[in-house]
């Protein structure tokens, strides 16, 4: 692949036109590229010292595990994220990740970001903008949770899903493949499992969009982002801020 079209080069040419020298020391960030399997976690919330991940292809997601054995989803991350970022800079994990599918990610050590930041402070600009967007998501599911039904919550992060995976040439605002189930989004909507399943129901009768097999597919794009007051804003996708 054009190293110009991995997945975090595309998303950070998003904020700022990376020039060749960037993206070979974005390139060198990916030296020790790891495979995992689903359900098995890369970081373990309490570990000490962790490493980051960039992640290449599959879904991971970040959660918080409670006394009792439950957990709240905090985000899914998908190609082109990095996983861990806070937690290599901490001395301890503050929560876990777990790969949704099987993944392949570059393992990144404090070490790589410190040398990357000091060489290439541009590069450095366009990481602390995708740790800025990652919180802002978090902001937004914190608003979703507290004060958005059910209905406006489910939409509104489908919308977002679409939204982010087009940015990196994984989704349209027409679908994209979504590997999660009905578990998943139940673990980061703060709903159960069944209402979870009566929420999709209701947004395929109201044929605004159906998930079935894996495939999110958006019939009324338009109409979906007016149900969830949907301000695409907080994801900063305009374009290039620096050149």
């Amino acid at each position: 692949m054009d190293r110009a079209q991995s997945p975090l080069a595309r998303k950070l040419a998003n904020f700022v036109a990376l020039s060749d020298v960037e993206l070979e020391v974005l390139d060198g960030l990916h030296q020790r590229r790891r495979n995992f399997i689903a359900g098995r976690d890369l970081v373990h919330q309490g570990q000490t010292h962790p490493a980051a991940y960039i992640l290449a292809d599959g879904w991971v997601c970040s959660y918080k595990l409670l006394r009792d054995g439950s957990r709240q989803v905090v985000d899914f991350q998908i190609p082109g994220d990095f996983l861990g970022l806070r937690s290599v800079l901490f001395r301890t994990a503050d929560h876990n990740i777990e790969p949704v599918t099987a993944v392949e990610a570059s393992e990144v050590l404090e070490s790589d970001l410190l040398q990357a930041f000091s060489t290439t402070p541009r590069l450095a600009t366009a990481l602390l903008w995708a740790a800025s967007r990652d919180e802002a998501m978090v902001v937004e599911h914190l608003v979703g949770i507290g004060r958005r039904d059910a209905l406006e919550r489910t939409a509104h992060f489908l919308i977002e899903l679409s939204v982010r995976l087009t940015l990196v040439g994984l989704g349209t605002r027409d679908g994209y493949s979504c590997p999660l189930t009905q578990y998943h989004l139940a673990d980061a909507l703060g709903l159960s499992a069944v209402h979870v399943n009566r929420v999709l129901r209701k947004l395929r009768e109201d044929d605004l969009l159906t998930f079935q097999m894996g495939q999110v597919t958006i019939h009324d794009f338009d109409a979906l982002v007016e149900l969830a007051e949907f301000d695409r804003s907080y994801l900063d996708q305009d374009g290039p801020l620096l050149r």
